[in-house]
């Protein structure tokens, strides 16, 4: 899916929309400890200036410059590191859950220390505010553009956590747009490095354009940890080196990295509801399972489109035991094992839903309803499979405007959920 329009630079190019504002590095440079002789040639690009428009005339909005990889080849290492050998083999749901417990460490952490998430207070540098602010408002805008419901329901939401939220999505819509955008063939493993080294600057607060700015305002205030973004960096390099899938275990892993790492980003930032009963790690669960149903339910709706770009993301062991082949894919023809290997994967991602709806009510109540409308209208698409007779090879199965606007009250109205923790824990005492 297309999002933002990217252009290739050269490097002499870069310093046209990369970079902080000069008068902000100032301030910054006041209160930078000494670099080693290593760190020096990041910091000469630290030094940039941050354009305030947009990078290129022909795009609305900043996005992401890379140049061309060279001949050279560029060694990856993923962010959740496979087992060496002779050590005994780790499933990708251990790993992933190995994350999970890291970031509910941190928020853990910082209930610790206060009675609620309260957001960071604001350290402003002279003449930054209103740049800031500037940034932030850009990130709504995008939100706006491309995620109408979700943006909508961002608006309930404390002005904290709103913008913070806008920050984070932009951030994962360009990382997303460098292996699904139009220029996405001359993106190489060399540019990815680059984004995550880009990414280290943004947690330093080091940001290079004003979209960067967000981000790192927001990882400064909310204990937003780096790996998850890392994570969907690693799920891009997969796209670059991976077209097949075989089996469910392997699929979890990448639904994990391009989805699943998105509810680990934002549940620091909406916040957990103050009456709820229910675990850190448990809410985090819950929100990752809902970013692998999301991600399963994209996968199953795009099949086709996929197909024809050569890539098949569905477990290669299921579809062998429905007497199916990438053959059978690449034709695209429906037929009652078709059908009946739909119905399954189908129940999957719906258990995922079900897994993410009780977590969902432990959030603070007015980060709820962008949530559960994404639940909703989610999981309506695997309605609209059903209904076009799971073709999903010539037909996009897509939920209609009308209906989309009816599910908007459904999930307001369950935004007010009592947490299921609660409910619970008054079932037990009664």
């Amino acid at each position: 899916m297309a999002f933002l329009l990217l252009k290739v630079v050269v490097p002499g190019d870069i310093s046209a929309g990369f970079g902080f504002s000069e008068a902000i590095r100032q301030e910054y440079r006041l209160h930078r400890k000494s670099f080693s002789s290593r760190k020096e040639g990041k910091l000469l690009r630290r030094r940039r200036k941050w354009n305030l428009q947009s990078l290129y005339a022909d795009s609305k909005y900043a996005c992401v410059g890379f140049e061309p990889e060279r001949s050279m080849k560029v060694p990856l290492a993923a962010s959740l590191a496979t087992s060496a050998a002779g050590e005994v083999a780790v499933s990708s749901e251990q790993k992933v859950y190995d994350v999970v417990l890291k970031q509910a460490a941190l928020v853990k952490k910082q209930l610790k220390s206060s009675t609620a998430l309260e957001v960071k207070p604001d350290v402003p540098v002279p003449g930054s505010l209103s740049l800031l602010k500037e940034a932030y408002d850009r990130c709504g805008e995008v939100c706006a553009e491309y995620a109408k419901t979700f943006y909508l329901g961002t608006l309930l939401m404390t002005p904290e956590r709103r913008r913070a939220i806008w920050a984070i999505y932009v951030w994962c819509r360009r990382t997303d747009e460098l292996v699904d955008g139009p220029n996405a063939s001359q993106i190489t493993p060399t540019a990815l490095d680059r984004w995550e080294s880009r990414l280290d600057d943004v947690f330093a607060g080091y940001p290079y354009d004003m979209l960067d700015a967000a981000l790192s305002d927001t990882v400064s205030k909310f204990p937003v940890d780096i790996q998850p973004f890392r994570d969907m960096i690693e799920g891009m390099r997969m796209d670059l080196k991976k077209s097949r899938y075989k089996n469910f275990d392997e699929l979890y892993l990448y639904c994990y990295y391009v989805a699943g790492t998105v509810g680990l980003m934002s549940v620091p930032v909406m916040g957990i509801a103050p009456e709820s009963k229910a675990t850190t790690e448990s809410v985090y669960s819950a929100a990752l399972a809902l970013g692998i149903g999301n991600q399963l339910t994209n996968i199953l709706r795009d099949v086709g489109e996929d197909a024809r770009r050569g890539r098949i993301y569905l477990p290669q062991d299921e579809l062998a035991q429905f007497g199916l082949s990438d053959e059978d894919i690449f034709k695209g023809q429906v037929t009652d094992r078709w059908r009946s290997f739909m119905k399954n994967q189908i129940k999957r991602a719906r258990m995922f839903f079900e897994e993410a709806e009780n977590g969902v009510t432990e959030l603070s109540q007015a980060s709820r309803w962008p949530v559960w409308a994404s639940l909703l209208l989610y999981r309506q698409i695997l309605d609209e499979i059903e209904a076009n007779d799971y073709d999903n090879f010539t037909k996009r199965a897509y939920v209609s405007k009308a209906k989309k606007l009816l599910a908007l009250p459904v999930a307001y109205g369950r935004s007010f959920l009592i947490p299921a923790s609660l409910r619970l824990s008054s079932m037990k005492t009664e």
